[in-house]
């Protein structure tokens, strides 16, 4: 089936009808990091989501989330495992470009240094707020700008790094 037509979704989930060929393919890169019963989350507008971002072209996928994870947080990581693949059409608020994102999460270790905002760029310091390490207990409260389920993946990625679940609800 060849399609000419996908919907896509702004940072509001407002649908729209965009032409395939409006397309542009943008791979990205988030990281799930546990310090015992919190996880590290960057701000955003009224909400959160994980450190991460597009991957420039020619750089290794952990290369470009070490780079946006110390952009985004101030932390130096290790990425330790790739926990889930997914996909998400949506625009740009920033370029207003149609994307079809590629977005592979990784389970990251050994978060190193201070948090801070001193690396974001132009467009970042707009929007987005100082990382911040958030009980897990309170995660069901969040928002979270994002196209996964992140309450889910965060229980998945916790399992996976702790080895038992999540015992909050």
């Amino acid at each position: 089936m060849d399609k000419k037509f996908i919907i896509c979704r702004d940072i509001k989930n407002k649908k729209y009808r965009v032409r395939v060929e409006e397309l542009t393919f943008r791979p990205s890169v988030y990281a799930l990091v546990f310090k015992r019963d919190k996880i590290l989350l960057g701000r955003q507008w009224d909400g959160y989501d994980f450190p991460g971002g597009g991957v420039k072209r020619g750089e290794l996928l952990t290369d470009a989330l070490k780079r946006e994870v110390w952009e985004e947080t101030g932390l130096k990581i290790v990425p330790e495992k790739v926990i889930k693949v997914s996909e998400d059409f949506f625009i740009s608020i920033e370029s207003k470009k149609k994307l079809h994102s590629i977005l592979i999460y990784f389970i990251c270790k050994n978060p190193r240094g201070k948090i801070s905002t001193k690396n974001f760029d132009e467009y970042e310091k707009k929007y987005a707020g100082k990382a911040e390490w958030v009980d897990l207990k309170n995660i069901k409260k969040l928002k979270f700008y994002n196209g996964v389920d992140s309450v889910k993946l965060i229980k998945y990625a916790y399992k996976i790094y702790f080895g038992h679940s999540l015992d909050y609800n």
